[in-house]
């Protein structure tokens, strides 16, 4: 009985393997044998979850002529990885990755370290900030007090709490765009609308059309679902979404769904012009594809001159093509599960519908947390906390890194979360493994790409401030120096820190 659960082809294999360009070596460095490099790249791609444990791996003469090189290189790179416990082979059987006794599992996602591993690791994997205090305990006491009268029901509201949906659709009329409830559904999170939606409208083997870069775990949910993601290339910098590609691959690919971050993108952090807004939206609705818009970000700008556009939703009067998501979690505190979309009434009748066979609703207490901030206008006063303290975490993250690490490369977003750097020529995947070693955590650029893209990348996040952000900039130079040299950690490793 075959060992491995699904493959990876040779071609597929080779792309992910030439994205791994590491700066050219310098006089005296010593590049690695052939083999030993073939070797290296597939553990990289095994550790950060892009070639999945249990994945049968091509045959070596399939991977020599994908690759141009011999046989025998590949041969002796599968009996490293062999060696070290990242390959299983059986004869008849073939090989599949594995991973070592002892070694966790990768992860696909950007999934946050547990507490316990916070105080020798820098997390700057999750784009999460904590709870702005005081106001999570005020909602959860103002909750508990509005809780009685639905103690008394069965608790499923598969659209959502009435009185929330209420709520959400009358700020979508303040911000001039006019809802009823009846086009409100209240998810378990922005991630819960999305995996809605696509289940609704991007059936397996469907073509989804999505940013690139995009957010990594929507990605990842996508390819979980069976669709075909059609990357399409950002413009340069904070320029927001390049037009002619995008009308380009809405005409020749049809996709029957389109994934945008259109308000302080993730990981850019560019913020779309109302012509890019209504260029999009009209080549959807020419193209027959329902676009869908995440607004977690919206409320997270930075600097006080940001002028925010019309939400995409509003370029779409008839409600035809525009289905949007929101979300408390990034404006207010990931634990609060909470999110929204907002569609035209037959679309929400239809999530509502498919929603028995999957988690009945949302948690009461947590709707009405939300619902309590939303009209005691708690919310505003929470989210200009966040916004302080992202802002502070920003100019401090920038500082730190211009200094320790000047030769990579940002532009500074005027809001969200995340700062999108090159990394002077150096591979993300292997800063990522390197900076595990010297004790902080950053994803690495393909994550938030198709097949291999922005290797040169890392993404950073305003997570962390202050003296944090300064020793987070120094272990990230300290994994740099690994990657450039070649080598180890040098006797560096992960120190306990206390701030």
């Amino acid at each position: 009985m075959a060992q491995w659960t699904s493959a990876v082809g040779a071609a597929q294999l080779a792309r992910l393997l030439t994205s791994q360009q590491d700066r050219p070596a310098g006089p005296g460095t010593r590049r690695p044998p052939a083999y030993r490099a073939l070797a290296d790249g597939v553990r990289l791609l095994v550790l950060e979850g892009r070639v999945p444990v249990a994945a049968r791996l091509p045959a070596e003469r399939e991977l020599a002529l994908a690759l141009s090189v011999s046989r025998t290189t590949v041969a002796a790179a599968y009996e490293a990885l062999r060696a070290e416990g990242f390959l299983e082979s059986r004869r008849g059987a073939g090989s599949w990755t594995s991973v070592p006794a002892g070694n966790p599992v990768p992860a696909r996602g950007l999934e946050p370290l547990p507490p316990e591993a916070l105080g020798s690791m820098i997390d700057l994997g999750c784009a999460a900030l904590p709870a702005p205090e005081p106001w999570l305990t005020r909602a959860v006491q103002g909750a508990l007090e509005e809780l009685p009268p639905y103690a008394h029901t069965h608790g499923d509201y598969p659209a959502g709490l009435p009185a929330l949906r209420a709520m959400i659709a009358e700020r979508y009329t303040r911000r001039g765009i006019p809802t009823m409830p009846e086009q409100i559904m209240v998810t378990t999170g922005a991630m819960g609308a999305i995996d809605a939606i696509c289940h609704l409208f991007g059936g397996r083997g469907e073509r989804i059309a999505v940013e690139s870069p995009s957010y990594a775990n929507i990605l990842q949910l996508m390819r979980e679902a069976g669709a075909r993601l059609v990357p399409v290339a950002m413009a340069e910098g904070l320029a927001g979404w390049d037009m002619d590609r995008w009308r380009q691959v809405l005409r020749e690919a049809a996709p029957r769904i389109a994934y945008v971050v259109a308000d302080f993108h993730n990981p850019t952090g560019a913020l779309a012009d109302e012509d890019q807004r209504r260029r999009l939206v009209e080549a959807a609705r020419s193209a027959g594809t329902v676009l869908v818009a995440d607004e977690t970000m919206t409320e997270l700008w930075l600097d006080d001159d940001v002028e925010m556009p019309r939400p995409v939703c509003g370029f779409d009067p008839a409600g035809s093509t525009v289905i949007t998501v929101g979300s408390a979690s990034k404006a207010f505190w990931a634990g609060m599960r909470i999110g929204w979309v907002r569609a035209a009434p037959d679309v929400i009748r239809s999530l509502v519908a498919a929603r028995a066979y999957a988690d009945l609703g949302t948690p009461v207490l947590e709707q009405l947390a939300v619902n309590w901030l939303f009209s005691t206008g708690g919310w505003e006063q929470a989210v200009e906390l966040r916004r302080a303290q992202a802002r502070d975490n920003r100019d401090a993250l920038v500082a730190a890194v211009r200094r320790e690490l000047p030769e990579w490369e940002f532009a500074v977003p005027r809001g969200g979360l995340t700062l999108w750097v090159r990394a002077g020529g150096l591979s993300g995947s292997r800063l990522a493994e390197a900076g595990e070693r010297v004790g902080v955590r950053v994803p690495s650029g393909p994550r938030f790409g198709v097949d291999g893209a922005f290797e040169g990348f890392v993404r950073l996040p305003f997570t962390v401030g202050g003296a944090v952000a300064e020793e987070a900039a120094t272990r990230l130079a300290a994994a740099a120096r690994i990657v450039e040299s070649g080598g180890t950690a040098g006797g560096e490793g992960p120190r306990t820190f206390v701030a």
